[in-house]
């Protein structure tokens, strides 16, 4: 016999509750058979709220009792989720992962085999790509985040606006190899001052503080891969002006 649950969540005409599908699943998934029931305006949602004196939506019943929202689901089947809550390498790994396999990939398409300093070279600069389109994204809650620890950025807010646009033009160039003589000083530079910025707010004025790296308001911590991504910066703007 199947378990018996209620589920109470929103769907409008305008609006369907993301988490009351994810009750429903949820419980489908624990086994429960569930009775699902639509509040299909805003005023049928007060009134259930203040019925079963709740603050939010969705619902779930359980023999009678109220379990609560989603989160209190989650609790009551001791299920984890993918839900960032604190400092995060998640976003970094997510990119840095998905940028080598395509660094991978592109070598492989365009050569038919693998060499291990193109594919490094591919990695790095799509890596400032994609990095660069998450700055990009939201330059002013970047900015923000970034003018709290680059030297430069400090003394001249404008750099925080204009360093994602040379990140990502630097990475374009140096996957078609051209301009190669205003590229590659550009990122050197850019690099530089970043990972001086990084040495000094973390390593010598001991400031916890996040990285703005990956865009505005993430919560991965600066330090040590932030100081990495601008060495591997640095390092590709040498290796393209030795081969020059």
């Amino acid at each position: 016999m199947l378990k018996q649950a209620k589920l109470y969540r929103m769907v409008t005409d305008k609006h369907v509750c993301p988490y009351g599908i994810k009750s429903k699943d949820l419980l489908e998934r624990q086994g429960y058979e569930v009775e699902d029931n639509h509040l299909k305006t805003r005023e049928e949602t007060d009134v259930f709220k203040e019925k079963h004196n709740v603050e939010t939506t969705p619902q779930t019943f359980v023999d009678g009792k109220c379990i609560g929202g989603h989160d209190d689901l989650l609790n009551y089947f001791d299920v984890k989720t993918l839900k960032q809550e604190g400092t995060t390498y998640q976003p970094i790994i997510a990119i840095f992962a998905t940028t080598f396999l395509m660094a991978l990939t592109t070598n492989w398409a365009i050569t038919g085999g693998l060499s291990f300093i193109r594919v490094t070279e591919l990695f790095i600069a799509i890596s400032m790509c994609v990095l660069a389109i998450q700055k990009l994204r939201d330059l002013d809650s970047f900015s923000n985040q970034f003018i709290t620890y680059d030297l430069l950025a400090m003394r001249w807010v404008r750099y925080a606006y204009i360093y994602p646009f040379v990140e990502m033009l630097a990475g374009v160039a140096m996957i078609a190899g051209l301009f190669t003589p205003v590229a590659a000083p550009a990122a050197l530079f850019i690099g530089a001052i970043g990972a001086i910025s990084v040495v000094k707010a973390v390593y010598i004025d001991k400031r916890e503080l996040k990285c703005a790296c990956v865009g505005g308001d993430s919560n991965v911590p600066l330090g040590f891969i932030s100081l990495t991504e601008n060495i591997m910066m640095m390092a590709m703007a040498v290796w393209m002006l030795f081969n020059i």
